[in-house]
């Protein structure tokens, strides 16, 4: 079965709009990638200031394999929107500052999953 990966960033409410821009400047980055097979980014109604960035894969070693390959070279390059680091370099070449104040990753297996039944 497939493992998801949550990211819960802690986004300040001034901080929102530059991180859902910076997940969109980057939003099929993830697709190609070998074992993904969803994302979602869920921003908070009410209660909390936490947004959830959901992904799953097929197994461990595929998220992994992401994780060391395009997601650590784009936050190297100050692109990764994991996080919510930046789109690139800001004016005068410095990196943006992230729009996430915190980060924590959780991580599930998948044990039961359902869908519609037209499906």
């Amino acid at each position: 079965m497939s493992v998801v990966k949550i990211n819960v960033l802690t986004v300040p409410a001034e901080q929102r709009v530059v991180l859902e821009k910076r997940f969109a400047s980057r939003a099929h980055a993830v697709e190609g990638s070998d074992g993904f097979e969803w994302f979602e980014l869920l921003r908070p109604v009410e209660g909390t200031d936490n947004y959830l960035v959901y992904t799953r894969w097929r197994d461990e070693e595929s998220f992994q394999a992401w994780m060391e390959g395009p997601m650590k070279a784009a936050h190297q390059q100050g692109g990764g929107a994991g996080e919510g680091a930046g789109e690139g370099t800001g004016e005068g070449g410095e990196r943006p500052r992230p729009a996430a104040s915190g980060s924590t990753l959780w991580s599930f297996d998948v044990v039961q999953q359902a869908g519609p039944k037209d499906a």
